[in-house]
């Protein structure tokens, strides 16, 4: 029997990713900064584990109460909307300690044990707006798009020791409480110069029918992690994939 650990699984895309291994008889290690029991079906494979992936302490307690993993999924994020004219530079760094070192740093803590077993997968999840561009999200993509880059670039150096990374990239969904976990980044408001982009930008995403649901991610995810032919970058939900289709 296989386990997965997925970090950020209070909500949205790692807690659907959690249950749609623990369906598929996998043990699942699922990891959160306030663990919450009742948020999963209760299951002999399945261990709800502390984790701040911020905190390198954390890193540590929770690697090794995980003991073997064989595939780690780097979900956990935390979501900035604004200008960046309104975005302090304290939010840009909070921002880029959990999205791209966060998921950096659990992955030097595991990649330890894959490389002496000669197995392994990373499986990292970022966001389409790496392959589409969008206002209002510069710092956001920015921490993203590195995770792309470190991801395509660690996958050549662990090659050799048959370990693959590889990286789901979701589109915009409704399910997952971006907004709401963005909200802490942005009580400055919005510069009031941006006024009418972000009236625009918010028109648009509301008349927006074509999103990316949690299952979507969670199947994605699922493929990136037991398929060894899964291509580096695999696209999640609808508007994600119409996107990449359109280039």
């Amino acid at each position: 029997m296989q386990t997965v650990l997925i970090t950020g699984c209070s909500s949205g895309f790692g807690l659907e990713t959690a249950q749609y291994f623990l369906a598929r008889n996998w043990q699942v290690i699922a990891t959160m900064r306030t663990p919450r029991e009742d948020l999963l079906p209760r299951s002999e494979r399945l261990r709800v584990l502390p984790l701040d992936v911020t905190d390198a302490q954390s890193i540590q307690h929770a690697v090794a109460a995980a003991g073997p993993v064989d595939v780690l999924v780097n979900n956990a994020g935390i979501g900035v909307l604004n200008a960046l004219e309104g975005v302090s530079m304290a939010i840009a760094r909070e921002v880029l300690e959990t999205n791209t070192l966060g998921t950096i740093a659990m992955t030097q803590a595991l990649l330890p044990q894959f490389r002496q077993r000669q197995s392994g997968a990373i499986v990292n999840v970022t966001s389409s707006v790496t392959l589409r561009p969008l206002p209002l999200l510069s710092v956001y993509t920015a921490s993203k798009a590195a995770v792309n880059a470190f991801t395509e670039s660690l996958a050549l150096e662990l090659a050799p020791f048959h370990v693959r990374a590889r990286l789901v990239l979701p589109g915009r969904s409704p399910e997952t409480r971006f907004g709401e976990n963005a909200q802490p980044r942005m009580q400055a408001g919005f510069p009031e110069a941006y006024a009418e982009l972000v009236q625009k930008v918010f028109a648009g995403w509301q008349q927006d029918t074509v999103v990316t649901r949690s299952q979507d991610v969670a199947e994605a995810v699922w493929r990136a992690a037991t398929d060894p032919d899964c291509p580096m970058r695999t696209p999640a939900g609808a508007d994600a994939l119409a996107w990449v289709a359109s280039q």
